[in-house]
């Protein structure tokens, strides 16, 4: 097992790699439910694929997450209760309407792309190693979500109305991704990776010239919406895990 860098505690590490593996897995889940339901045969397909590409990458951090805690991702991800996972709550919001899913997967990808380029050069060689493999097939997501952001946005007046109440809705919510951890001083100061304030800076600063170029507004004096990563979530989530789980509460010890 790669040795943890000192000043980080295993118990601290071990969090931050469930909140990004819950979040990814939670976010996969809901962009699959526009499988069959997407508003065009294009954005069907790449929304299944991303879905599918969301869920390949939970099973990365669950599986690092399990060399230091022995739970085998499949545990991680059906055996738990909905209360005890620690993904941001703007992932576990219903899907809305398109425009919110939109607008939502496009500001969850901007950020996994400061997360990742952050983690790209961490003092902690496994992470450092997923980051540089999955930065490669975030970028595919990021073009296509700019480019469908800003058709949208800059689009018919009736797009453009409905993309701005999207972000209107996302951007408070959207703050909750960059929560401070319990412990995140340690991550930090163990060049793991630069903290959440810090990468909450550079994803604002990536994110507001292409919303410009959408003709969107970013919305004023938004209170983040915090919470999720200390387990504290509303019943969007519980629906959510419990459709996620049903088929394999069913029969548990099933080989596949």
């Amino acid at each position: 097992m790669a040795e943890i860098p000192s000043g980080v505690s295993s118990e601290t590490l071990q969090r931050f790699l469930l909140a990004m593996a819950d979040d990814e897995l939670v976010l996969g889940h809901r962009n699959s439910e526009w499988t069959g339901h997407a508003p065009i045969l294009e954005e069907d397909i790449a929304f299944s694929n991303i879905a599918q590409d969301e869920l390949g990458h939970s099973l990365l951090w669950y599986t690092l997450l399990e060399k230091l805690n022995g739970k085998p991702p499949d545990s991680m991800a059906f055996d738990r209760p909905w209360k005890e996972f620690t993904c941001c709550r703007f992932v576990t919001y219903p899907r809305g309407d398109f425009a919110y899913t939109v607008v939502r997967q496009y500001l969850f990808d901007e950020a996994e792309q400061v997360r990742l380029t952050s983690l790209s050069t961490s003092s902690y060689a496994p992470l450092r190693e997923v980051a540089e493999k999955l930065l490669c097939e975030e970028a595919y997501h990021l073009m296509h979500l700019k480019s469908l952001l800003v058709r949208l946005g800059s689009g018919t007046e009736g797009s453009h109305r409905r993309m701005q109440s999207a972000l209107d809705a996302c951007w408070p919510q959207a703050l909750g991704m960059f929560e401070v951890l319990d412990g995140e001083a340690d991550l930090v100061s163990g060049r793991v990776f630069q903290g959440n304030t810090t990468l909450a800076e550079e994803w604002k600063k990536r994110v507001q010239p292409i919303l410009a170029s959408a003709t969107l507004r970013v919305p004023t004096h938004s209170a983040p919406d915090l919470g999720g990563r200390f387990r504290k979530h509303t019943d969007h989530l519980k629906q959510l895990v419990n459709d996620l789980q049903s088929v394999y509460q069913i029969a548990p010890e099933a080989k596949w």
